[in-house]
């Protein structure tokens, strides 16, 4: 335990700094077990009372977590060495199929709804003391909430999705409380909640979304929880049909505390229909974000919810950053206000390559999944191999570690910036690479 390292200090935040310097450095390493409070108190000189504030302020860093009678370690991932991290370098020469990425051929130009943003301001500038949210991307995200079946809440809106999930979570939840995430899933995600001082239980996605008894399994092991992803779940491009809805739904309906949220980031890149969750239960979010069709750089989503979890949310928005730019708001209501993206021409070129890669690698006895969205998920045998192979073969994609708990290896291709003449060279590469391995293995 510790193996050379001490721990330090007197006051519950020096402690807690000691063990957050230990992990930086790296003389505490991932899953290292930390001493019984008492015995770390004892030793210390302090009351144990002071040694559990400690950890309680590391949990909700996401320095470590407590498994009740186990004790507490170090986290497997810190908040400080995020997923993101977990990406493969493109050499020169190299095509780069990992990054996740729109592709920005396809992307609105931004010029003429930043200049009109920016006439409106010069008109009326906007300053402290207004209304956060413009009326007219209000009146227009309600309608389109709407016409998707979504049920009548309140609009607010947030610096893109992940900043609105991470909101509404801690609008309800409290350090220690267990959310159920889809498995593999969106690797940030996977991040931000034990950051938050919050417990994953994985739930197993196929191709139409969290499977029931999955999501079964988590809520009966206490759930407070659940985050789905509507359409284009990333990485495995999983939909959340009629029939999955309408299962999903019938179970919650049996656990109307538990807080849902919705993340539907694949509007205006997807033409499946969506059959969200929001209203299964007393509390619950639905999250769209503007990224992948008019640019990742806007920073802006918007959501709906009950009122009691938006009036939360607001309220606590407003004592932080206290709204989004104006300025990028009036943007986005003249992109859509314009039509600057057609969602129907979107969706369909991504669906081409996406559909062509998944049919080519079936044709080679690839198993893949990619419903709708951005990528193509691949199992594989031998995670390393199979990026290494890869990579030799001139294809940088992204490695499953990013988006996987207790889920199978496997790779994410992002078809983004595929031609037709792209599919049959990836396809061979990606047939080749998941070949089983001769010899070590390193996933």
């Amino acid at each position: 335990m510790l193996g050379e390292y001490t721990i330090t200090g007197r006051g519950a935040s020096d402690i807690a700094a000691s063990v957050e310097h230990g992990v930086s450095t790296g003389e505490l390493a991932p899953g290292e077990l930390l001493p019984p409070m008492r015995e770390l108190a004892a030793r210390l000189g302090v009351n144990p009372n002071t040694v559990a504030a400690a950890y309680r302020t590391l949990r909700e860093r996401g320095v470590i977590e407590t498994d009740g009678r186990r004790g507490s370690r170090v986290r497997a991932r810190p908040a400080t060495t995020p997923r993101e991290s977990m990406r493969v370098e493109a050499p020169p020469g190299t095509r780069n199929i990992g990054d996740g990425n729109p592709d920005a051929a396809l992307l609105p130009r931004l010029a003429e709804a930043l200049a009109a943003a920016a006439r409106r301001h010069d008109e009326r500038p906007g300053l402290y003391g207004e209304e956060g949210v413009l009326p007219e991307l209000v009146e227009r995200a309600r309608a389109a909430f709407e016409d998707d079946g979504v049920p009548a809440g309140p609009v607010a809106v947030t610096s893109g999705s992940l900043d609105a999930v991470e909101r509404v979570l801690a609008a309800h939840l409290k350090p220690g409380d267990a959310v159920a995430i889809e498995d593999p899933g969106w690797g940030s995600l996977l991040d931000l909640v034990p950051a938050m001082g919050l417990r994953v239980l994985p739930v197993e996605v196929d191709d139409d979304g969290p499977v029931p008894a999955g999501v079964a399994a988590a809520l009966e092991r206490g759930a407070r929880a659940l985050i789905v992803t509507d359409r284009a779940q990333n990485p495995t491009g999983a939909v959340i049909g009629a029939a999955r809805s309408a299962e999903l739904r019938e179970l919650l309906s049996r656990h109307p505390h538990v807080l849902v949220i919705d993340d539907d980031h694949g509007q205006a890149i997807v033409d499946e229909p969506v059959h969200p969750l929001a209203g299964a239960t007393r509390s619950w979010a639905m999250v769209r974000s503007t990224a992948k069709a008019y640019g990742p750089d806007l920073r802006l989503a918007v959501l709906t919810g009950d009122p009691q979890t938006l009036d939360r949310v607001v309220g606590r928005h407003r004592l932080g950053p206290g709204w989004v730019s104006r300025l990028l708001q009036y943007a986005v209501v003249d992109l859509w206000r314009r039509g600057a993206v057609d969602p129907v021409a979107v969706a369909r070129s991504y669906a081409e390559r996406r559909d062509a890669l998944v049919v080519a690698l079936a044709r080679r006895g690839v198993k893949a999944h990619g419903r709708s969205g951005l990528n193509v998920w691949v199992p594989v045998p031998d995670e390393t191999a199979a990026v290494a192979r890869l990579l030799g073969a001139g294809w940088a994609v992204a490695p499953g570690a990013r988006f996987r708990l207790a889920s199978p290896p496997g790779v994410r291709l992002t078809v983004s910036t595929l031609t037709p003449h792209d599919v049959e060279p990836l396809a061979d590469a990606v047939a080749e690479a998941v070949r089983p391995s001769r010899g070590v293995r390193y996933d």
